[in-house]
């Protein structure tokens, strides 16, 4: 598994009429999270770009538990729990302190600049076996 924490500090612009943070607003998180995710395990995205590459979000959801307000200092957790194959997919946690405000999930496939579906490329793989780590609590095969 692959865990990375993002800090977010809730900016005014970010909220609505009823002084909550707007709904799209937790996507624009999720890839802050996901950026420093692939800068902490070395590809970073630019780098992937410059391949001619890019990771276009296949599929998006997030649930609202709990409002995010102005000022707020945030946490997004990101979670990779199965290693990518053609696709791979991201789990999220928006916390504010212990408190659980929102969750949430994206998936992502490798692309070429015509738009062409691809497998990742070896390297991507490379990268995330070095980061990754088993799961607290998972079986460990010896």
């Amino acid at each position: 598994m692959i865990h990375t924490i993002s800090q977010i500090r809730v900016r005014y612009a970010e909220t609505d009429r009823m002084d909550v943070v707007y709904h799209s607003n937790y996507l624009v998180w999720f890839e802050t999270a996901r950026i420093l995710m692939l800068d902490e395990i070395g590809i970073p995205y630019l780098e992937i770009e410059a391949s001619n590459l890019h990771l276009p979000v296949l599929t998006a959801s997030a649930v609202y538990k709990r409002p995010a307000r102005f000022d707020d200092r945030l946490e997004i957790h990101l979670f990779m729990r199965a290693k990518p194959r053609a696709r791979f997919h991201f789990d999220y946690e928006v916390r504010r302190g212990d408190t659980l405000l929102a969750t949430g999930s994206t998936s992502h496939g490798f692309m070429d600049t015509n738009g062409k579906a691809l497998r990742p490329p070896a390297a991507f793989l490379a990268k995330i076996d070095v980061a990754w780590k088993p799961e607290a609590g998972a079986a460990i095969d010896l």
